[in-house]
């Protein structure tokens, strides 16, 4: 019998959550057939898996040792080069800026993600050690598309990925984003609708029959208007899969540089003259609306801001210099 003791890091999280990622090689079904036969008890109790676990609980795991290591294994299993710049980083919460390219979770091929990057960063400070920590991972609040640069939040330690997912959950965190479309926007709207996802060729449609999909609120401001184009700044009120660009798209200025929701006649005109393959799209701004007492208060009214930069700010230096 083998007794693991709860951290402070770990704490504050459903059993059968902490359990998955210590047993980060067993599937599901192995974890709660041994949950039913006992086979892991927590402070000497038979549990089910949604009780929440306190610093110093102790699990009683009745498996050999041979299981016990087949089933978890955190070594890392690749260190890899840093490529994301940090905004802004405290013994909570790590602001990031994702770069064009990549991942932001690991998938399952052998893609680097924005994750592994995290992971990587933090063993190097000496500030997570995937082996004393089994039952947490460092992991990130929001994602962005592949090609989708930008701001993204990551957790340090349970209790900060909590407060960061409730205040999105709670539209507490305000994330603006840049972007240029087709056509001229003159000003400031707020557009509505309904979301469907088809996850098979993973493209989402927007309708205005609410039982057609989920509910969608996007605002969009002008910042600079050109001939042709617009730059925008873009808050989504709501946080689904490809929101701005189906959303621009639906009202007839999608995103230049997005094939999916696009122009492909305009697109190939950018690609042909700056390289450009991918939506012009970059999460440049968030900020912290927490009006209530929480573990994270010292953040409220904070903003934090990462410019677009390289062939993004190229190709809008050149459509917005006059």
């Amino acid at each position: 019998m083998k007794e693991i003791i709860v951290s402070k890091d770990e704490s504050n999280q459903r059993a059968d959550k902490y359990l998955l990622k210590y047993f980060n090689k067993s599937s599901k079904s192995f974890l709660y057939k041994m949950l039913r036969k006992k086979r892991i008890k927590l402070n000497k109790k038979r549990i089910i898996g949604n009780e929440i676990i306190k610093a110093n609980d102790v699990f009683q795991i009745y498996l050999s040792t041979e299981t016990i290591q087949k089933f978890s294994n955190h070594s890392i299993s690749k260190h890899v080069s840093i490529t994301h710049k940090v905004i802004y980083e405290d013994d909570n919460i790590l602001i990031c800026n994702k770069p064009v390219g990549l991942l932001s979770q690991p998938n399952n091929s052998d893609s680097v993600s924005l994750v592994d990057e995290i992971i990587t960063y933090l063993v190097n400070k000496g500030e997570y050690d995937p082996e004393a920590t089994r039952g947490f991972r460092p992991g990130i609040c929001n994602r962005l598309d592949r090609n989708t640069s930008g701001i993204v939040i990551a957790g340090k330690n349970i209790k900060s990925l909590q407060e960061i997912n409730k205040l999105i959950a709670n539209n507490k965190l305000d994330k603006h984003y840049m972007c240029i479309v087709k056509g001229i926007l003159s000003t400031t709207n707020t557009i509505e609708g309904f979301l469907t996802k088809d996850g098979i060729n993973n493209k989402v449609s927007i309708s205005d029959n609410e039982d057609m999909g989920s509910y969608i609120k996007t605002i969009y401001k002008p910042l600079k208007i050109g001939k042709e184009y617009t730059l925008l700044d873009v808050k989504i009120v709501t946080g689904k899969s490809h929101q701005i660009r189906a959303h621009l798209s639906s009202i007839g200025h999608p995103l230049i540089g997005d094939y999916k929701y696009g122009d492909k006649k305009i697109n190939d005109i950018f690609k042909d003259r700056y390289g450009l393959k991918h939506q012009l799209l970059h999460a440049y701004k968030i900020r912290f609306n927490i009006d209530d007492d929480g573990y994270l208060l010292y953040l409220d009214n904070k903003e934090f801001i990462t410019d677009i930069h390289g062939r993004f700010k190229k190709i809008a230096d050149t459509l917005f210099s006059h």
